[in-house]
């Protein structure tokens, strides 16, 4: 099925209250929502800041920038039910950027070598209405450690770029992965047992 670009309304073959809007532009969970047959009606990413608060946890920024997306969208179709949802990659209590650059990349890679780390993805349903839901699903991740070669293998393959912690855990770095506790579509981008639950709770139903 091709995807709906940002912006673009989506007909849908079975009608559904209220009007489901996805308020992100990542194709990755535009890909999950239709996994489990939630195809948004709409999209409409929500341009806000994202920049950490001064001393933020990672779980609590994973929330509030998951909360802020959805009211954001939501402000502008109050009758809909309107999907935020962020995922911050955090190594102990620091939080790890999308990697914009090789070098970024590099260092998130070699913080995370060897070792743990959390990966939080908030999600929040606004409207319709005033209505609110949320969650935050927190997965731990262990990393092997990563050499030399490694790391320039994996930098040369771009695959990092615009990834948060420099890595898609659903593309070559699955093969550094030892193991994951908890879900693995929540470090893809969307946790998806969570999510149908807060969509069906709005009275949404999947197509499926």
């Amino acid at each position: 099925m091709t995807l709906p670009k940002a912006g673009s309304p989506i007909v849908s073959n079975k009608l559904r209250s209220p009007r489901f809007v996805l308020a992100s532009a990542s194709p990755r969970r535009r890909d999950l929502l239709e996994q489990i047959g939630f195809v948004p009606d709409e999209i409409l990413p929500a341009d806000i800041d994202e920049t950490p608060g001064a001393d933020e946890l990672p779980r609590l920024h994973a929330a509030r920038l998951a909360r802020e997306k959805a009211v954001h969208v939501s402000a502008a179709s109050p009758e809909a039910a309107v999907l935020g949802s962020d995922t911050v990659v955090a190594c102990g209590r620091r939080i790890l950027p999308k990697a914009e650059t090789e070098e970024q990349a590099l260092k998130c890679l070699s913080l995370l070598s060897g070792r743990s780390h959390r990966v939080y993805t908030g999600i929040c349903l606004a409207g319709p209405g005033e209505s609110v839901r949320e969650r935050v699903v927190e997965t731990r991740v262990k990393v092997k450690r990563l050499s030399t070669r490694e790391l320039e293998h994996y930098l040369a393959g771009g695959e990092w770029q615009g990834k948060a912690g420099g890595y898609a855990i659903q593309g070559f770095f699955s093969a550094y992965i030892i193991s994951i506790t908890g879900s693995y579509s929540s470090v893809v981008g969307l946790p998806l047992y969570e999510t149908a639950n807060l969509l069906k709770g709005a009275g949404l139903k999947p197509t499926l």
